[in-house]
């Protein structure tokens, strides 16, 4: 892997801040130096959201992702304001039920999803997250059982521990689509 630099976008109440935790400690599991990195705007629930997270083989020197290799976008505002900054041959994820245009660029690999339009066809509405974090972990070849149960179990607290089987199925389902 190397270094990898995701950043996730969206608004809030969208699950950014979780997607880019479960794959940092994914990443913490699987002994590889880690930063998770979260900002919100003042409003939380409905404003902005965004998180870098980047997995590397070294030490990570900083926490900022100015350049992404991998762009999670899950609502246009997200798609405009970062779609620039990915580092040519980086991959973009864009929620298609939430985004109807599609990625101006060329140099970048897209894959559109229609991650909330599963969720809700899969009685799993607030799990569009996780079904693109499911997709982002396939395409990157990162999409092992063990990593992902090890970090799941670490970010779902035992109070929410019946929400383990619904986020690895939206994993799976992300995967398979």
């Amino acid at each position: 892997m190397a270094t990898t630099q995701f950043l996730f976008a969206g608004f809030g109440g969208q699950g950014i801040l979780f997607s880019g935790k479960f794959l940092a400690y994914k990443g913490l599991k699987e002994d590889k130096q880690v930063s998770w990195l979260p900002s919100y705007g003042p409003e939380m629930r409905g404003g902005t959201a965004s998180c870098s997270v980047i997995i590397s083989d070294t030490p990570v020197g900083s926490p900022i992702v100015s350049k992404p290799d991998v762009l999670v976008a899950m609502n246009l505002p997200s798609l405009d304001k970062y779609e620039d900054t990915v580092v040519p041959g980086g991959i973009i994820f864009v929620d298609s039920t939430l985004i109807e245009r599609k990625v101006k660029r060329d140099d970048v690999k897209v894959h559109y999803i229609n991650a909330t339009a599963l969720a809700n066809e899969n009685n799993m509405p607030t799990l569009a997250n996780m079904i693109i974090v499911g997709k982002v972990m396939a395409e990157l070849g990162e999409f092992n059982e063990e990593g992902i149960n090890a970090a799941l179990s670490k970010v779902i607290s035992a109070r929410h521990a019946d929400m383990l089987e619904f986020n690895l199925k939206a994993l799976t389902l992300g995967k398979d689509n």
